[in-house]
């Protein structure tokens, strides 16, 4: 298979569009929804809620009418999409259950050393199996273990590995707070007693590599977050899974001008960048991303392909952090424009603008100011919000009095 030379603008504009993030956008509907998570295998949770948390983020940018609820019905009543461990705690799709066998195989051997977690968990699924959802707070079980990420109630760390080895599925959210149901309630028998389709290692590391490159579009061999979460495979395995991907033609390689590593993308995408590579370019249009979106998943990529600069900040101590606690990318066209730290307003829930950064070298011209008042008007729309709040100082340093 010939190699493929592309420029750091075809490279960029590939990328948008594998994301959902290239006009036409994506088919604006729940359906639409579902069809991107299939193409990029997850979305990456985290609780974190400023203005919306991490997976409802991702979708506002891609479908022009989303609202949190598409989410919600598709995860806890449609049960087309499920919570998982997949780019670390991500919500994937239920036909993925039997691909994630050996992560949840592997949780089981994890929580073995706990002998209070072993003991209670035979009473926790009986009474779940009686009483129906639970959640921490409704059981019993107040002894203080040790847990992976901090001491924790004997209840919620029960929950948490009966939940990771599959044995339960979250029912809802409420809040922050997880309510826990039996997996065989909800998952369809077909997929809950399904083998492991990659019972040997080496099918399972080429079907996770390929998984992985294609939830970002293209991807180098590269260490970054955007290879974490995948159970036992390291650079070794990464590279020896590529080489076999090349050899068996279900990834090509794509070198960009003037990057000296190489890049990869699955070659059922040839098609898609053949499109991208013959258009002329977008119509302009703005989006807000979110701090974990899959785009940003390898930020030295994004460094390299965009010359933009991104790091997630909300756990750097406030003298050590380069603009704000919690700040999201601006898109505009096949660039990074701005970035700004967003809030809300507990009375009104007006959306706040804390603070704002233009990029170098950006004069926003009069089209631009109108393309990211179209896309400020459909983040508030996503968010129930009737209206921005800038500080006076803010508005006038940053020059966004047409905001």
């Amino acid at each position: 298979m010939t190699n493929l030379i592309i420029t750091k603008q075809q490279a960029r504009r590939f990328l948008l569009a594998h994301q959902g993030l290239w006009p036409p956008t994506e088919s604006n509907s729940k359906k639409g929804v579902l069809d991107f998570i299939r193409r990029v295998g997850c979305i990456q949770f985290d609780p974190l809620n400023i203005v919306g948390r991490n997976p409802d983020l991702v979708l506002q940018a891609r479908f022009r009418s989303f609202r949190p609820d598409w989410l919600q019905e598709l995860l806890y009543q449609d049960r087309k999409l499920v919570d998982g461990w997949d780019k670390n705690l991500s919500i994937y799709h239920i036909n993925d259950w039997p691909y994630f066998r050996r992560h949840r195989e592997q949780a089981k051997n994890s929580f073995r050393n706990s002998e209070a977690v072993k003991a209670t968990a035979p009473q926790i699924c009986q009474a779940i199996r009686e009483r129906g959802p639970l959640s921490s707070r409704d059981l019993g079980f107040n002894e203080v273990v040790d847990w992976p990420w901090a001491p924790t109630r004997l209840s919620r760390a029960t929950l948490e590995s009966l939940y990771f080895q599959g044995t339960l599925v979250i029912h809802h959210k409420s809040h922050t707070r997880k309510v826990y149901d039996l997996a065989q309630r909800h998952v369809p028998e077909k997929l809950l007693s399904a083998a492991d389709p990659n019972e040997k290692e080496e099918p399972y590391h080429d079907w996770y590599v390929l998984r992985r490159i294609g939830s970002i579009g293209l991807l180098w061999n590269r260490s970054s977050d955007a290879w974490l979460g995948m159970a036992d495979i390291k650079g070794r395995e990464r590279q020896a899974a590529i080489e076999r991907l090349l050899e068996n033609r279900k990834i090509q390689e794509v070198r960009v001008e003037g990057i000296r590593s190489p890049f990869y993308m699955s070659s059922k995408d040839r098609s898609g960048l053949n499109q991208v590579i013959k258009s002329k370019g977008p119509v302009p249009r703005a989006a807000i991303l979110a701090p974990l979106d899959n785009l940003l998943w390898d930020r030295r990529l994004i460094e390299e392909l965009f010359g933009f600069d991104y790091r997630w900040e909300v756990y750097k101590p406030v003298t050590e952090r380069s603009h704000g606690y919690y700040v999201l990318p601006i898109l505009y066209k096949d660039r990074f424009v701005a970035r700004f730290e967003p809030g809300r307003e507990k009375a009104t829930g007006a959306v706040i603008i804390k603070n704002w950064w233009w990029e170098a070298e950006i004069t926003p011209s009069k089209r631009m100011q109108a393309d990211l008042q179209v896309c400020f008007k459909r983040f508030l729309n996503y968010l129930g919000a009737d209206r921005v709040h800038i500080d006076k100082k803010i508005r006038e340093k940053r020059a966004l009095d047409w905001l």
